[in-house]
């Protein structure tokens, strides 16, 4: 499923128009579709990017978001317009175009920028502006969902048993344990560009999920990916170590991080293993090498003693 036909060619008439309104008169050249997918399309035209955010969007926590965005340069990539339009009966956000993450180049993936920003984040304060509840768990519980909903396959049960044995908070089903920190709520090397192109600073992006919540939750996925063996040890040892020297307060300053890294690290490898096998029951194939990595780490996980958290104590 894509976006309705008469979104993508408004969206790009508005990036275009944008384009030229920050350097008029410029050859400009086309207009590039970077994402077309049901809960986001986005498009370039030059040095301007355009995003239509998901249908369900909340404007009120867009905006906070936004001004979150506007009022931390240097960490996360500021939009070009303090508020959304509406396009299409889409709310739609204007930001500079920076240079991403090469996906051909997994040893150059900048893992200390990201741990970095991460810890200057999770320090950030932001008074008098009443961000939302960072949307990690909704997210995860979301995956979920649509793994239930979709054909029967092998792999779907120990992921469900997997996240069965969660927190509630976890699960999106109950308030996290009490926290003010403001979270990204969906960290990957995708949410990293450099600005001003093509060498710029590293900045984070994609402020749909950014709100107050667990700190843990931003380094989950690399957590996650490293303890199912995807990411390897001295990669991982990388982003910890930046993170703690930047004194980000998602971890302990030095010893074993794993007891505030573990509820969060499990959910997204939840999360993770139900898009994998989502995608593999929707393609009727088997897993690969790595969704049958993430699919094991969950029937790992799910051979645990329940977490009495999971009645939904916080």
């Amino acid at each position: 499923m894509t976006t309705p036909p008469p979104l993508l060619p408004a969206l790009a008439e508005r990036a275009t128009a944008a384009a030229h309104a920050r350097a008029p008169g410029c050859a400009c050249g086309a207009t590039v579709t970077l994402a077309d997918r049901p809960d986001a399309t986005v498009v370039r035209h030059a040095a301007t990017v355009a995003k239509a955010h998901a249908p369900d969007t909340d404007p009120d926590a867009l905006a906070a978001r936004l001004g979150a965005a506007a009022r931390l340069p240097g960490i996360l990539l500021p939009p070009l317009r303090p508020a959304p339009v509406r396009l299409r009966g889409r709310h739609v956000t204007f930001w500079p175009y920076g240079t991403p993450v090469d996906p051909d180049d997994p040893d150059a993936a900048p893992w200390e920028a990201a741990a970095t920003l991460l810890a200057r984040l999770h320090r950030s304060s932001l008074p008098g502006l009443r961000l939302p509840p960072m949307r990690g768990p909704v997210k995860a519980a979301h995956a979920v969902a649509r793994l239930r909903a979709a054909a029967a396959h092998p792999g779907a049960v120990p992921v469900l048993r997997a996240w069965a044995g969660l927190p509630a908070w976890a699960r999106g089903e109950a308030p996290p344990p009490k926290t003010a920190v403001v979270c990204h709520g969906d960290l990957h090397l995708g949410q990293l560009v450099r600005h001003p192109a093509p060498d710029g600073p590293w900045l984070l992006i994609d402020v749909d999920d950014l709100g107050v919540g667990v700190p843990a939750w931003d380094l989950a996925r690399p957590a996650a990916w490293y303890a199912c063996g995807v990411l390897p040890p001295e990669q991982w040892a990388r982003f910890l170590a930046a993170y703690r020297s930047a004194s980000g307060p998602a971890v302990p300053q030095d010893g074993d991080p794993w007891p505030a890294l573990d509820v969060p690290a499990r959910a997204l490898t939840v999360q993770t293993a139900a898009r994998a096998v989502t995608k593999a029951a929707a393609e009727e194939r088997p897993l690969d090498e790595v969704e049958r990595a993430l699919v094991d780490a969950c029937a790992r996980m799910a051979a645990l003693p329940a977490d009495p958290a999971a009645s939904g104590a916080t």
